[in-house]
């Protein structure tokens, strides 16, 4: 999912995995024809949310008798109102959860788990995409939510830049992307071939997730036990670092970069030519990108692939809607689950936020026949995978992408980084993860 996390809360999160019991929400004021609705934020602020959803929750009642309360919830607070809701019993009924965090808080024991039973009374199995699904908890488990947003990485590159430089294709390869960036670097005029979010420690794990699956990388085994320190893995991240070390294609203030706004800033303005992310129209036009030169392209694979490397260009991000199993209200809180991932609602509240649907049958919608629309689809459903689902998954995204934002400041500054190095950051990281499973 494409948010910046708290450190504060992942630790959290993993405390709260081994400490909650099944508790969970709907009392809240509810009642059997009332439901407390718990909703991320997808649109440009709290209040545009509230627009969005509150004649779709309309719609619901009108239908079904039973009233939605909404509260639209940022992604600063999110997870720590969730967690504080697992352990109190005093939550909503149904909310949204960032897709990775769904096996951290499927162990916590709040979650309602959608056995067959109860994923056949949102339409069953067979409605979902197959990825969206498999990113819904532990596998071997029943899911502990059910996609309702997809989303899925891509490669932005200003039509612009390419034209001017004579480059007529976006890269299909990772040695491609390295001479395209080449090309269109020109650090005389500000312009770089790549822009990168290499101080944000969200970004970082997923590229590292991104590209250690290409080098065949597994960061937990079968038993949930952390195996980072893998040679694929510390490959797969210098393969990333060395896009400003080595090929020097990424200008060394995206060291500094933080925040999604600043690398489509760089994208929109002509001071960078491409740009790896999941962002959506909405966040290009905000900063001013003429949307006539915004292409995207699936993000490049090894040619040829590395031994073990599997054909990964993204994870599956995503939002997720579980219901927490004590409420007080589930055969209405599955009515509710079932129509926020009906075909009709599919269509509206994904064609408005500019993500994925999550169910097949939506794609048939002209609103999702764009090329660049295809891109992210056969993307979703066809290359990507699941972040690691384990408990620990928040601790292995702070970890890891940390490791990286401090290994970029010291490319940054000048100071070489090897494999060896990284190799022994990941270790360092295994034992903090071993720690505190």
């Amino acid at each position: 999912m494409g948010i910046t996390r708290m450190a504060s809360a992942a630790a959290a999160l993993a405390l709260a995995a081994t400490t909650a019991v099944a508790c969970g929400g709907g009392t809240s004021g509810g009642g059997p024809k009332e439901l407390v609705y718990w909703a991320s934020n997808q649109g440009t602020s709290l209040d545009h949310d509230r627009r969005v959803l509150q004649p779709e929750l309309d719609k619901f009642t009108r239908r079904t008798g039973i009233k939605v309360r909404l509260e639209v919830i940022g992604w600063p607070d999110l997870l720590n109102r969730i967690l504080a809701a697992t352990t109190s019993g005093q939550g909503p009924d149904v909310l949204n959860i960032g897709n990775t965090w769904s096996a951290s808080l499927q162990a916590t024991g709040a979650l309602l788990p959608f056995d067959d039973a109860a994923l056949g009374k949102v339409g069953g199995r067979d409605r979902f995409l197959g990825p969206c699904l498999a990113a819904t908890g532990a596998q071997g488990k029943p899911p502990a939510a059910i996609p309702l947003y997809g989303q899925a990485y891509g490669l932005y590159y200003n039509k612009k830049l390419f034209r001017e430089a004579g480059i007529d294709r976006p890269p299909a390869t990772w040695n491609e992307l390295i001479e395209t960036g080449r090309k269109l670097t020109r650090p005389d005029k500000g312009q770089w071939g790549l822009t990168l979010q290499a101080g944000q420690v969200t970004e970082n794990a997923h590229h590292a997730a991104i590209l250690g699956a290409q080098h065949g990388a597994r960061f937990f085994d079968g038993g949930g036990r952390p195996t980072l320190a893998s040679d694929p893995a510390a490959n797969a991240i210098k393969q990333y670092l060395d896009l400003m070390q080595v090929h020097k294609i990424v200008n060394p203030s995206n060291a500094e970069y933080t925040d999604t706004a600043k690398s489509l800033k760089d994208l929109a303005d002509g001071r960078a030519a491409m740009f790896m992310n999941q962002a959506s129209a909405g966040s290009f036009q905000a900063v001013g990108m003429n949307m006539e030169d915004l292409g995207v392209a699936p993000i490049p694979m090894p040619d040829p692939f590395p031994p073990g490397g599997r054909r990964v260009n993204s994870f599956v991000a995503g939002i997720n809607l579980a219901v927490f199993k004590n409420t007080d209200n589930l055969d209405g809180a599955l009515e509710f689950v079932k129509f926020m991932t009906s075909t009709e609602e599919q269509v509206l509240l994904n064609k408005t936020y500019g993500s994925l649907p999550t169910v097949k049958d939506a794609y048939a919608d002209p609103a999702f026949q764009s090329e660049d629309v295809k891109v992210f689809q056969s993307v979703l459903s066809g290359t990507a995978e699941p972040m690691p689902q384990v408990p620990q998954e928040s601790q292995f995204e702070t970890l890891v992408g940390t490791a990286m934002k401090s290994m970029f400041a010291d490319v940054a500054s000048g100071r070489s980084v090897d494999v060896t190095q990284i190799k022994a950051k990941l270790a360092q990281a295994d034992q903090q993860l071993a720690a505190g499973s």
